[in-house]
């Protein structure tokens, strides 16, 4: 923890019935076990826990969204305006300190805080999977109100946002996405040729493109998204499931001798989709909680939760994506190819992966710790970010900490050390804020204790990770009832989905160049 620590955190500020259920939840392993053994119990305590989960809060669709402090038409149906979980409350700054000075709360000392349970790998993971759908507005100036997301869990950072992008990734053969063999592995080709983006992907676009020397935008891959190649775990990451595409659609091809580029590709894509959100439920999730029950995609969930009142139209709200900002899981220096490397170095660092190759960047980020979520454990580089978070939440008047709580079922916290035990988190708190009610939501959300030793996230973010994780993954289409079935994705694809759960069942089925047994996982492996 980041100081010297005088007591834990009394977890009765989270209420009898919140911590009942945690308990619950986090005790009597055996038994638990038992359960899930029976298949017909297991099926109904997945449908019947994420049920309750998401229920924690009033379901979509928001009353408001970023675009005004009422209710309108277009504030109902304009999604390039992110919703809101609570209404306005324009704050007094006076009991508040500047963005500026709230950030330093977040600075990395000379040594990182190390999380209990998560990889390297956790952490590239969790960024390139939300950037997929928690895009802010692009525009300059940036405006917080407006996104540039489309809502779903789409796989958008390898097919892109629109069709033009879609097309330029496209070799309109066998249903392939463009490729290049580099060092005896697949890659994406490059996006640009001296300096400049080639004619073929004039759709495509590179953030900060403008600030990156002519030889460096050589090395860019061309991707789905503008952030492709941002850092070197968001790029490992899209190759990894480029090359799952191009394997999926040539087993495809293969049985299906009389499909047409058009259809084996879309029904590759529907079956990469659905790959992505089952690993995202059955590791990624299960990783998160500290629960002993293990959530699955159950192709009988979609019919048990159709008529669930969160099931609705997906629409990311502003308050999710401040929430994912989990800057501190990320290493100061990172394993790169038997290298360390300073975080800088891994930035727009896609040259660095043919070398050493995918399977064993894969497994270097694996055995590497990440950092704790809180405060004092992000890395200076990253600062800004942390300014920009939080004065778009004042920009936006988010309501404070201790409205969220109550949104989500908690009680409000009434002094720091209800929020905290360590003390020099609640010394900072109290040097910045004049009392726990001033306390801005993005600062509570990680300056708040995890409710167990072995938890990575404390309880509101938990909360609010669960309640909008799962209701904007569960409502994809290709969920549906009628549409999540064999006939959607063939019988061949069908058994692609059934035999994937995990990040490493992908890797291990994609590294001919160097196909060698390796541990690959977002939680830690267990030391002898």
């Amino acid at each position: 923890m980041p100081g010297g620590r005088t007591r834990a955190r009394s977890v009765a500020v989270d209420g009898a019935a919140n911590r009942l259920k945690f308990l619950a939840l986090t005790r009597g392993r055996a038994l638990w076990e038992i359960l899930q053994a029976v298949e017909p119990v297991r099926r109904r305590l997945n449908a019947s826990l994420i049920d309750q989960a998401v229920g924690e809060m009033p379901p979509r669709p928001e009353p408001l969204s970023t675009m005004a402090g009422y209710t309108s038409w277009a504030s109902l149906t304009d999604r390039t305006y992110s919703g809101r979980h609570l209404p306005p409350v324009p704050a007094d700054d006076s009991g508040r300190p500047t963005p500026e000075r709230a950030a330093d709360l977040f600075t990395r000392g000379d040594t990182m805080i190390p999380c209990p349970r998560s990889t390297v790998l956790f952490a590239y993971f969790a960024q390139w999977f939300t950037d997929g759908f928690l895009r802010g507005d692009v525009n300059v100036p940036r405006d917080p109100r407006r996104n540039s997301s489309n809502h779903h869990i789409d796989l958008n950072q390898l097919y892109g946002l629109d069709d033009a992008a879609t097309a330029s990734l496209r070799t309109f053969e066998g249903g392939l996405l463009k490729s290049q063999i580099l060092d005896g592995g697949e890659f994406p080709p490059h996006l640009c040729e001296n300096g400049e983006i080639k004619p073929e992907f004039a759709p495509l676009s590179v953030i900060r493109f403008a600030e990156l020397t002519g030889a460096r935008r050589d090395t860019l891959f061309a991707t789905g998204s503008d952030r492709g190649n941002i850092q070197i775990g968001f790029t490992m990451l899209t190759v990894l499931f480029l090359r799952e595409h191009n394997r999926v659609a040539r087993l495809l091809a293969g049985h299906h001798p009389g499909w047409d580029d058009e259809r084996l590709f879309q029904t590759t894509r529907n079956i990469l989709i659905v790959l992505l959100i089952k690993v995202m439920t059955e590791e990624y999730v299960n990783h998160i909680t500290p629960y002993h029950f293990r959530f699955f995609l159950d192709p009988r969930l979609s019919s048990t939760l159709a008529r669930a009142p969160w099931h609705r139209q997906n629409w990311a709200s502003v308050e999710f994506n401040l929430v994912y900002r989990w800057h501190g899981l990320i290493p100061s220096r990172l394993v790169v190819g038997g290298r360390e490397l300073p975080m800088a170095q891994t930035l727009v660092a896609g040259a660095l992966i043919p070398g050493p190759g995918l399977g064993r960047l894969f497994e270097e980020a694996s055995l590497q710790r990440a950092g704790r979520i809180g405060l004092f454990n992000t890395d200076p580089l990253l600062r800004e970010v942390d300014v920009a978070s939080i004065a778009d939440a004042r920009a936006l008047d988010l309501a404070p900490y201790n409205g969220y709580r109550a949104h989500c079922g908690f009680p409000p916290v009434r002094a720091f050390e209800h929020v905290s035990g360590d003390e020099r988190v609640v010394a900072a708190l109290r040097e910045l804020y004049r009392g726990a009610d001033d306390l801005d939501l993005y600062v509570g959300l990680f300056a708040e204790e995890p409710g167990s030793p072995d938890a990575i996230l404390p309880p509101l973010l938990t909360k609010i990770i669960a309640i909008d994780a799962f209701s904007q993954a569960l409502t994809n289409p290709l969920l549906a009832p009628r549409v999540f079935r064999p006939e959607t994705f063939s019988p061949h694809g069908w058994k692609v989905i059934a035999a994937t759960r995990t990040l490493s069942d992908l890797l291990h089925r994609n590294v001919p160049e160097d196909p060698r047994p390796r541990f690959v996982g977002m939680t830690r492996r267990a030391e002898p």
